[in-house]
């Protein structure tokens, strides 16, 4: 998910709790749409008030990857005021500059990462990888064989994730891109610039 619509969902997590009503159209939608899966259903449908329902949801949508805000914002034709506000908070608040936190130029940002820089990369990733490669938007199964292919490996498991989202993604899987997820996962900027501008001999 982009870094500024999990903000937004952050930032309105009390208002959106306490009037939405997930269960009567907007979890079919996200179903339908293939941003939650069946566990992920029965786990909302498993709270007992809506305002729980609804807080399951709001912790499950920002892992689920770019897809699941547009698909949250299509499934909330029945709360259009909801709508509207978060597009007027989207509209009005500025848009996080990651860049800036991580020192990095936009010739940097705008190139493909090498496999040895991806590989510096998976080396500091910890439990999160899943969730960065989940709004890479790499598919759940592929993201499971990477699991599966390398249990005893974290790093293993990671590193062959990131590569099978730049084969994917071609010209397209920058360091930008690579950046947005890593903030949208909760890893810290500069866990970038340290692998982009390794110290020198």
């Amino acid at each position: 998910m982009d870094p500024a619509h999990k903000a937004v969902l952050r930032k309105l997590r009390a208002e959106l709790c306490s009037q939405l009503m997930v269960s009567e159209s907007i979890v079919p939608v996200l179903f339908q749409e293939g941003v939650l899966t069946h566990a992920h259903v029965e786990d909302i449908e498993s709270e007992p008030t809506d305002t729980r329902k609804s807080q399951k949801l709001l912790d499950i949508l920002p892992n689920r990857g770019p897809r699941a805000f547009p698909a949250f914002m299509q499934s909330l034709a029945d709360f259009s005021w909801i709508r509207d506000r978060l597009v007027h908070e989207l509209r009005t608040e500025p848009e996080p500059r990651a860049a800036d936190a991580c020192g990095l130029s936009d010739s940097v940002l705008e190139r493909v990462l090498s496999d040895q820089e991806l590989c510096r990369l998976s080396f500091r990733l910890g439990a999160e990888w899943e969730a960065m490669l989940m709004d890479l938007g790499l598919p759940a199964e592929a993201v499971f064989r990477c699991r599966s292919d390398h249990s005893l490996s974290t790093q293993a498991a990671a590193l062959s994730g990131l590569v099978l989202w730049r084969r994917s993604g071609g010209r397209s899987a920058t360091a930008r891109r690579l950046l947005q997820s890593l903030q949208a996962a909760g890893v810290h900027e500069s866990v970038l610039g340290e692998v982009l501008t390794p110290p020198s001999s």
